[in-house]
């Protein structure tokens, strides 16, 4: 039952080339920082990885999109990461970009054994009738567009017909987790982190805090351990290293 490994690089030292993964995040919260340079360091590619967004400010998954290790992106927001444009742009990234709701719901969905779902979102427009651009030809055409997805009437409203998600590993970050991998997510690092960490047929996640099993209220568990399969502890300088991506600052009156 214990599942701590010795380091961010032994953890995810079987992670091949064209893997999958599923990595969490919101922004720049609660991203997986070590072990994504942990993959980086063994230096695998053509990964296809499944996060809200590709990181941002040199960080996160930026560290892999920039060295060109990723190959394929499922997400829902791009932001100000202008280097993901300049792949997507260029042909170099294959891309599917779907509701924010959506692509929650979809790792959720895959993590708990069900293969598909129904959903509102999306319905009349290019996500449920396909011909989104998924891969750009370098010369502005689209080289490989969306498919139109299956759409049925319940009650009268029209739905789409989503997939589940299932990846070959996940990467997730949560603030406090013990030997037996039950995990506690901080504010808005929640977001992501523990579909993304129910989708992963290996998860791995790192843990600010690691404590020992019966220390955490089982009333405060955010994702039980049993989607977890192995615990990386952060040393103290890796665990308070957190980017802020727009400081905002007042001044303040005399």
């Amino acid at each position: 039952m214990d599942k701590v490994v010795a380091s961010a690089a032994q953890a995810v030292t079987d992670v091949h080339d064209g893997a999958s993964l599923a990595v969490g995040g919101f922004g720049l919260s609660g991203v997986p920082n070590t072990l994504i340079q942990a993959v980086h360091d063994i230096g695998v590619g053509g990964l296809g990885v499944v996060s809200n967004n590709c990181g941002a400010m040199d960080s996160g998954l930026s560290v892999l999109l920039s060295a060109g290790r990723i190959a394929r992106v499922t997400g829902s927001y791009i932001g100000a990461n202008k280097e993901f444009a300049r792949q997507y742009l260029a042909g170099e990234l294959e891309v599917e970009l779907i509701p924010q709701g959506t692509l929650a719901e979809r790792l959720r969905a895959g993590g708990c054994g069900i293969p598909a779902f129904f959903t509102p979102a999306g319905v009349g427009t290019q996500v449920a009738d396909g011909g989104l651009p998924w891969r750009y030809d370098g010369a502005g055409g689209v080289a490989v567009a969306s498919p139109r997805k299956e759409t049925r009437e319940f009650d009268g409203a029209e739905y789409v017909l989503e997939r589940g998600i299932t990846t070959d590993f996940a990467l997730v970050r949560a603030a406090r987790g013990d030997r037996h991998g039950n995990l506690v997510f901080n504010k808005s690092s929640r977001n992501f982190n523990p579909p993304a960490a129910m989708a992963g047929r290996i998860t791995i996640a790192e843990v600010e805090e690691l404590v020992e099993p019966g220390e955490i209220d089982p009333d405060q568990v955010h994702l039980p351990g049993i989607f977890v399969q192995r615990v990386v502890a952060l040393t103290r300088p890796q665990a308070v290293d957190k980017k802020i991506e727009k400081r905002t600052t007042r001044k303040v009156s005399a």
